[in-house]
């Protein structure tokens, strides 16, 4: 083949992609999802249509298809951290053998005795059919974590639910991918009419071994792009060329074992790709930008694997296959909700996660198609039929996934949408005292950043505003003060008299203890008592001078925490989340555009750095994105 029509089908096939993205954004829009919309395209664009993409550029072009596989891998390794795994570890666990072996006998006992309904079974002899079973059974078992990982973002989902979710997914990915080598090994056996003796579990023992020893390898070359300072469409590609070259080196593999020891000893490149990833995820500190360069560069890979699966797709075969795969998705929802039922039971979990345990395991994308297309060129005689029906199946459990996956987190009220004006999850509320044109200014900025805001005013000022509840009080006697019931709010602000303020700052000390607390400063002369009651004092007649030697000594700084810079902002957060526990600040995956200013213990701030471990209960200063703070929030929630 020259390389003058290769470019020619490059060229043919990106005009085709390109259009495939337009068109996957219109299903987008219409609640479809945009692995349905490629497909389609694909399917259009190939030879049951329009032939644009015709059976010879396939072929030519699986170069893509294996680069698209190996990005695919190293997306699922790099979801796999351990750290933030820990406190659901036991649920985890079960879950994930439940899911594996019921899902996996289940499926391919029931796909075995059903085989003489599948046309392209029918008369197969039982070893033949056994190895198709076992092929279809590994498939459905594999999950898609970049469809869940959506899920949890949309929702802000978390809790010991998701977070059993999200490692089950992960975790069932890698070991979705050691079962696949093991029954594509059986399976070529039982085809090619091989014996399956020692030697040949030994050989597979050691091609296992071998695959994960080289992804342990290749996850240091993996980190080298990281170690320059290239940006990052040079460390993209070097990625991608990484990836590739894991193919390039298994093929060759392949073919020196066979000519120089004349023995079938082939290595997985899934496996050594997500083997890899995980290793860098977990052993680098490279992670936040390999995470960041795979989320950059997937949508383009996603966009050239599903269009050229689509644009394989025979329209007579999908036709002709589409009630054994309307059957297949229903054998697959019934083992999964067996498989979660048990593994519910096994861990022990709430009873009411067993309704749902099933749900957010339907969804599958990019591995379980990566592997029905390696079945398909494998087994040229049948695995077209196989890479059909799977497409279908997978197809429909993009439709209906995610819409389960959601309602099983409202259901356990482990989603957090955001809030209408009216109401206020978070009880993020704050009581101003007194009414003056700084309150009114203070209390819309808070209600701005969706705060609730009540003002409080003595009798004697007597005003009146609409837009937020004020509070009357007679006097600031003890009496008085607890008709407000100021436990109910995260923070007060006093912007009366010293005198007014003392009296309140000091009932506040004496009756409530530690709340934030700010109090605006008339008389230097009253600062340390004020101070010793655990005030957050300000000073006006500084106030002004400090804020601009700040802004002349670090001018993006201060923009930055005064929220100056458009899509900006800081927060505080209170550690509650078990899995935060114990981490040190270097090891959490934070956002890239969000950076850690404080770490506050016990009323202390700390003398913080990458090696800091964090503790249950630490406030921790965060400033970044407003859309990647509002994600944190529940991430170091319990």
């Amino acid at each position: 083949m020259s390389i003058k029509l290769i470019i020619t089908f490059l060229i043919g096939f990106f005009l085709v992609a390109i259009a495939a993205n337009q068109i996957a954004k219109f299903f987008q829009k219409n609640k479809f999802p945009l692995i349905t919309g490629l497909i389609i395209t694909g399917i259009i664009a190939g030879s049951s249509f329009l032939n644009f993409i015709p059976p010879k550029a396939l072929k030519e072009l699986n170069f893509l298809n294996e680069i698209a596989l190996a990005i695919i891998a190293f997306s699922a390794g790099s979801e796999l951290y351990l750290k933030e795994l820990r406190s659901r570890i036991n649920s985890i666990k079960w879950m994930t053998i439940s899911q594996l072996f019921i899902t996996f006998i289940l499926s391919s006992v029931t796909i075995y005795f059903i085989a003489d309904l599948i046309p392209f079974m029918a008369t197969m002899p039982s070893t033949h059919k056994i190895a198709v079973s076992i092929l279809f059974a590994t498939i459905f078992v594999a999950r898609s974590p970049s469809s869940a990982i959506a899920v949890i973002d949309e929702l802000r989902a978390n809790g010991p639910f998701t977070k059993t979710v999200m490692g089950v997914t992960v975790i069932k990915d890698v070991l979705v991918i050691i079962l696949f080598a093991i029954s594509i090994s059986i399976a070529k056996a039982f085809i090619n009419n091989e014996p399956i003796n020692i030697f040949f579990f030994i050989i597979l023992l050691l091609e296992i071994a071998t695959s994960i020893g080289l992804g342990l390898l290749f996850g240091k070359l993996l980190a080298l792009p990281f170690l320059t300072k290239a940006d990052k469409q040079f460390k993209g590609i070097a990625v991608i060329l990484i990836g590739y070259g894991i193919y390039l080196f298994s093929h060759l593999i392949t073919i020196e074992a066979h000519q120089l020891l004349h023995i079938e000893f082939t290595l997985e490149p899934l496996l050594i790709c997500i083997i890899a990833s995980f290793a860098l995820t977990n052993y680098s500190k490279h992670r936040i930008e390999f995470s960041k360069t795979l989320k950059e560069i997937s949508p383009i890979i996603y966009i050239i694997f599903f269009t050229l699966t689509g644009a394989s797709l025979s329209v007579h075969t999908l036709i002709n296959v589409f009630n054994i795969a309307l059957g297949f998705f229903f054998l697959r929802l019934i083992t999964m909700f067996i498989s979660g039922f048990t593994g519910v039971y096994l861990a022990k979990d709430p009873n009411k996660f067993a309704l749902v345990a099933w749900m957010p395991y339907l969804t599958q994308a990019g591995v379980a198609l990566g592997l029905a297309t390696i079945v398909s060129q494998e087994f040229p005689t049948w695995g077209h039929e196989f890479e059909t029906i799977v497409i279908a199946v997978i197809v429909m459990n993009q439709l209906i996934g995610p819409p389960l996956f959601k309602w099983s987190l409202n259901y356990l009220h482990e989603s957090h949408l955001k809030a209408n004006k009216t109401s206020n999850p978070e009880n993020q509320n704050a009581i101003i005292f007194g009414f003056e044109n700084q309150s009114l200014a203070l209390a819309n900025q808070l209600k701005q950043n969706n705060w609730e805001v009540n003002i409080a005013q003595l009798k004697s000022e007597n005003t009146i505003d609409k837009e937020f509840n004020l509070i009357c009080l007679k006097s600031l006697s003890i009496k008085e003060l607890e008709k407000i019931n100021l436990k109910l709010y995260e923070s007060i602000v006093l912007l009366l008299s010293d005198e007014e303020n003392l009296e309140i700052a000091t009932y506040i000390y004496e009756n409530i203890g530690t709340k934030v607390v700010i109090v605006r400063l008339n008389d230097r002369n009253h600062f340390e008592k004020f101070h010793k009651l655990g005030t957050l004092i300000i000073n006006p007649a500084t106030a002004m001078v400090s804020l601009l030697d700040h802004f002349v000594r670090s001018p993006n700084a201060t923009s930055l925490l005064l929220g100056m810079d458009a899509g900006q902002d800081s927060i505080d957060i209170e550690i509650r989340n078990k899995d935060i526990h114990g981490i040190r600040l270097r090891d959490l995956r934070l956002p890239s555009d969000v950076l850690v200013l404080s770490v506050k213990r016990k009323g202390q701030l700390l003398v913080s750095h990458g090696y800091t471990r964090l503790r249950l209960g630490d406030v921790i200063t965060l400033v970044g994105a407003d859309e990647s703070l509002q994600k944190l929030k529940y991430k170091f929630d319990n």
